[in-house]
């Protein structure tokens, strides 16, 4: 049998971080997926799916993501029910997060940096279209 998802979409809200009563830690957050096809105005709709992520992979996940940021998940589906206050069945889906990647650089996701706050070290491959000099001496070979 293969149980196997593969997401890529925008996280729809910054994801908190809670521990069980025995100490796991574990995380749920919504994945914002475009469909592939436009609808009748023209528009891409999308579907907001519901991921759970546990451990290390949890803590790892909510330190580096936020809102709006656009990530790879791996993972599998699983369905569970329990009983509301209403005594009714409710069925829940879910994908179980067993890997997950972030597809934007670290640059694009952050918010501009305030004018007071500088860079400590220049990056030289910051601006690609001036060339970089580099002498046979800076060279390890």
């Amino acid at each position: 049998m293969i149980n196997r998802v593969v997401l890529v979409g925008r996280l729809t809200r910054d994801t908190e971080l809670q521990y069980t009563s025995s100490g796991k830690a574990v995380a749920q957050f919504t994945v914002a997926v475009n469909r592939q096809f436009t609808n009748s105005q023209g528009e891409r709709d999308a579907d907001f799916i519901g991921c759970t992520i546990w451990q290390k992979g949890a803590e790892n996940f909510v330190k580096y993501t936020h809102k709006g940021v656009l990530v790879g998940i791996d993972g599998r589906i699983q369905t569970s029910s329990y009983d509301n206050k209403q005594g009714q069945r409710v069925y829940r889906t879910d994908v179980i997060v067993e890997n997950f990647s972030l597809l934007e650089s670290k640059k694009n996701t952050d918010s501009k940096p305030a004018d007071n706050q500088q860079k400590s070290t220049p990056d030289p491959f910051e601006d690609n279209s001036r060339p970089i000099d580099i002498s046979d001496d800076d060279l390890p070979f």
